[in-house]
């Protein structure tokens, strides 16, 4: 396995793609609950390949990720061949970046002296995807790049 395996609700949310994948194999619904029940390890491997597939169809289209704790936030922007990353690390204790106000906050004052913007970027250790699998499982979210874009744009003004 790759990646890892889908949660129950990811796999209730992906049913009908689910079904289908399994069709594509051969495989309906009765003789599905058949292998459920008489080869269990061949269904959790059934599942550990439709989860992979998904995984990569996710992986393949993300472009963006952001990862927020309450004085840092990592924005990551991912092409072919790097990652490049945009810290932003506040030294405010009374600013919470996980807070509605408090980003709001770095919005509006994105300039103030305890705002401290970094940025830089690498060549992939490992395959694009397995990478960027990584950061999700370390807590990052796939977003619209927005705030990357943004962050950037202050940065090459400056």
């Amino acid at each position: 396995m790759k990646y890892r395996q889908l949660t129950k609700e990811q796999f209730e949310g992906l049913h009908e793609e689910f079904a289908h994948f399994l069709a594509s194999q051969s495989i309906d619904a009765k003789e599905w609950n058949q292998i459920k029940q008489d080869k269990p390890h061949v269904a959790e491997e059934e599942m550990n390949v439709f989860s992979d597939v998904v995984w990569d169809d996710v992986l393949n289209r993300t472009e963006y990720l952001e990862h927020f704790s309450s004085n840092i936030i990592n924005l990551f922007k991912s092409d072919e061949t790097r990652i490049h990353r945009i810290v932003i690390q506040i030294s405010n204790n009374d600013i919470n970046l996980m807070e509605k106000d408090g980003y709001e906050w770095l919005l509006k004052n994105a300039q103030d002296p305890s705002v401290e913007i970094l940025q830089g970027n690498k060549a992939y250790q490992n395959e694009r995807n397995t990478e960027i699998f990584d950061l999700i499982e370390k807590g990052s979210n796939i977003s619209k790049g927005e705030l990357f874009e943004y962050f950037k744009s202050l940065i090459s003004d400056s």
